[in-house]
């Protein structure tokens, strides 16, 4: 199974880089300690009232230094846009909840937080320099080139999608921040309701929830297993991107050949690269290192149904650790497991997802768009299937 940096729906070169100077406030006020708990769910206003701080912990309070005003390119209705915070930190410490407020719900699609180590945050302050103004267009992950920041090392940490609230994570288990470290917020904006064009700015914040830790505070990390989409025009549907080899040309011109790649590379890696169109898809990742399950996390669009991540599918040992029998694109959600799961080497973990064409002449944001073969894509009108899985690494 691929440690990622993110879950492999922002896999795409970003073409401008820069860093966004971010106002603070902050607050070290202590209540006692509160359960544990995944994050609880309010409406689309990306509004929740905030849970109390458990002992040790203090929150961090970053907004946007300035409004911004979406300009999505090649005549698209997806922009990505990303900003590095810095968290001043002097001493480690673990990030054990975040919350992300957008201003203009009506163009924020999903935002998402990395932490960057401090061998990669050169790298992100060299791609500030390129260009001056707020954020840079970052089409996959942090959208930042350099070995510090590749892959792996700038680590996916939390996800909001309409519908979410705060992220908390246990109290004893955080992803760590070394000092020097930064963290990269992403903003993927889409203005599908106005064909692209403009639809206000938006000056978004988001607030860290940060402890100094313990000897026993077990450190996180992301992994993601992912499965091709191969959905075919309904049968009553036609057009010219109802070809499969014209809809991912499509992508490619609109998030650039990583993204546009993505159909082709999960079809050889997951099927051996035959695709096989139709609603469900599914993939095999093979466990690579001794590792416990803590949460899961289900991606998918608007034409999303259903989706399922099992362990050791078809063998005495099967369980399911992450089920999303209705997906719910409003209401996408950190799941918690009723307990821990442990996994290591010779362990398989299958995601299947399940969509459905039908759904585009029934959705305001689809029905006035083209019909199209729908392949793996960072906008709202294409498709992903991402199981994203919080974990803690163990000794065998």
């Amino acid at each position: 199974m691929r440690k990622s940096d993110s879950p492999r729906w922002m896999f795409a070169a970003a073409a401008m880089t820069l860093i966004a100077t971010v106002a603070a406030c902050g607050s070290d006020a202590g209540t006692s300690p509160s359960p544990p708990a995944a994050g609880s769910h309010s409406a689309h206003t990306g509004e929740s009232s905030v849970q109390p701080l458990r002992a040790g912990e203090r929150f961090l309070n970053r907004k946007m230094a300035e409004a911004y005003t979406p300009v999505p390119p090649e005549g698209g209705t997806d922009e990505y846009r990303c900003q590095a915070i810095d968290p001043g930190l002097t001493k480690a410490a673990f990030l054990t909840g975040t919350q992300f407020t957008p201003e203009n719900v009506a163009i924020a699609h999903h935002a998402i937080v990395y932490a960057v180590p401090p061998g990669g945050a050169a790298a992100v302050r060299a791609q500030d320099a390129k260009t001056p103004g707020l954020g840079w267009q970052c089409f996959g992950g942090t959208g930042v080139a350099g070995a510090e920041v590749e892959e792996g090392d700038a680590a996916w940490v939390d996800t909001w999608a309409p519908g979410a609230a705060e992220t908390l994570l246990d109290q004893d288990a955080g992803y760590k921040l070394e000092p020097g470290s930064l963290v990269v917020l992403q903003i993927h904006y889409n203005l599908l309701a106005t064909d692209g064009k403009s639809s206000g700015s938006d000056r978004s914040a988001v607030r860290l929830r940060l402890t100094d830790g313990t000897p026993q505070t077990r450190e996180l990390e992301t992994w993601s297993v992912d499965a091709p989409t191969d959905l075919p025009c309904a049968a009553d549907e036609s057009g010219p991107l109802c070809d499969r080899a014209a809809s991912i040309a499509d992508v490619t011109k609109r998030f650039g050949p990583d993204v546009g790649e993505m159909a082709d590379r999960q079809v050889e890696e997951c099927s051996g690269g035959t695709p096989t169109p139709g609603n469900t898809q599914t993939c095999d990742h093979e466990v690579e290192e001794p590792m416990t399950l803590f949460a899961g996390f289900g991606h998918m669009h608007m034409l999303g149904r259903a989706l399922k991540v099992e362990l050791n599918p078809g063998t005495p040992k099967a369980k399911v650790v992450l089920d999303v029998p209705q997906f719910d694109f409003d209401n996408q959600r950190l799941m918690t497991l009723p307990s821990p799961v442990e996994v290591g080497p010779g362990d398989t973990l299958r995601v299947t997802c399940t969509h459905d064409a039908g759904l585009r002449k029934q959705l305001p944001q689809l029905k006035k768009l083209p019909p199209r073969y729908v392949v793996w894509g960072d906008g709202t009108s294409d498709e992903m299937c991402t199981g994203i899985m919080t974990v803690s690494p163990r000794k065998s």
